[in-house]
């Protein structure tokens, strides 16, 4: 039986700086690192009070320096969960300033009465805020 999510793992160009958004934007915590013996890869762990899974940063030396394009196979977008639209309406003021580009707060076209939240890290890798609706 599967419990939860452990972690997710993400591809970035640039670990360091992808670490230090998520920290500082997102308020995530450094709470590990790996570097390959043969240099070939690092990763940054990270952990949010809010969440049970963990998050991993990676970047790998040889890496595509590309931003990232959901429209090829694999990951779409990562969205998170918060407590409700008032909480979505924080967010979007400490995203504004911080300076990230987001959409307004929307429907949620996947859960009637539900709200999103939508912008991209430094990588271009789409995020939710996703608020369900109220019970």
């Amino acid at each position: 039986m599967i419990r939860g999510i452990h972690h997710l793992g993400l591809t970035v160009r640039d670990v360091d700086a992808s670490a230090a958004w998520y920290e500082e934007v997102l308020g995530f915590r450094r709470v590990g690192e790996f570097k390959a013996p043969d240099g070939e890869r690092r990763k940054v762990f990270l952990r949010h009070d809010g969440l049970r899974a963990r998050l991993g940063l990676t970047q790998h030396r040889h890496g595509s320096q590309d931003a990232f394009d959901e429209t090829r196979a694999g990951l779409d977008h990562l969205a998170f969960t918060v407590a409700d639209h008032e909480e979505l309406d924080t967010w979007a003021a400490r995203l504004a300033d911080a300076a990230v580009v987001h959409s307004p707060i929307t429907a949620a076209n996947s859960v009637p009465g539900a709200a999103v939240l939508v912008f991209r890290d430094p990588d271009n890798i789409q995020l939710e805020l996703f608020a369900e609706p109220p019970s």
